[in-house]
């Protein structure tokens, strides 16, 4: 895991939100990387000087039905003109409260990318170290794509690439993104291709990453949102994604 790495996962860490093999994979950068110790830290004393309680005030007491009376006491006053004023002030200030959540929400969705990247790159972790590759072992996607019924609550996408050179080898149930989704095994040559794959309603091209040594790609299209990751080397698990576009 690089400091990069880390640094993306350091939060969800600290809050409790990684599974285990996330949570051992920056235990382990963290034995021996003094700069992420250093933030790490950083971040724990800023937790808890956060929950020091001198910076909450309890509000005076009958302090609400004071608001409430002074409220009331004005709409009796006001005039149907002035009244209108404050219905278009309360509007403006609505749309304001949308507008900032929306843009609040667009900016965190980088961090919630990250985070599904890190579930991928675990699942994939999980299936080499327990021997876990496949619960239907077949490379016939007439097979494979049956056994998914009645286990997801939606039908996955299961291409034959055969003769592209990336065998379809089987498939398995796996978790992410708080869901059940479909994994399907394919290989190229020697080089296990885990391809994760759930409904989506987004469409995006494929963008290409890295993470803990692997090569990652996600896109979105007809619905569906596809993670394939390897340790195969970038420009041919570019091609079994085009492959699988097509």
């Amino acid at each position: 895991m690089s400091c990069q790495d880390n640094q993306g996962l350091l939060d969800a860490y600290l809050d409790g939100e990684l599974d285990l093999a996330a949570s051992l994979e920056v235990e382990r950068h963290l034995e021996h990387c003094t700069g992420c110790q250093s933030r790490k830290a950083r971040f724990e004393q800023l937790g808890q000087a956060l929950r020091q309680p001198d910076l909450y005030a309890r509000a005076p007491a009958g302090l609400d039905n004071r608001i409430r009376e002074s409220l009331r006491t004005r709409d009796k006053q006001a005039t149907p003109g002035l009244t209108r004023g404050w219905l278009t002030a309360a509007a403006a200030v609505a749309a304001l409260v949308i507008c900032s959540f929306l843009l609040m929400r667009n900016s965190l969705r980088p961090a919630e990318e990250d985070l599904i990247k890190s579930e991928v790159a675990s699942g994939h972790i999980r299936s080499l170290m327990a021997n876990h590759l496949t619960d239907v072992l077949s490379s016939d996607q007439h097979t494979v794509k049956p056994w998914f019924n009645g286990k997801l609550d939606f039908t996955p996408v299961v291409t034959d690439l055969r003769e592209k050179g990336f065998p379809l080898i089987g498939g398995r149930l796996d978790y992410l993104d708080n869901r059940p989704v479909a994994a399907l095994l394919y290989k190229r040559n020697q080089h296990p291709i885990n391809l994760f794959e759930w409904p989506a309603a987004a469409v995006s091209k494929p963008r290409t990453d890295t993470i803990r040594g692997y090569n990652i790609i996600h896109w979105s299209q007809s619905g569906m949102t596809f993670w394939a990751i390897s340790d195969l080397n970038a420009r041919e698990l570019g091609d079994f994604v085009h492959d699988l576009e097509q």
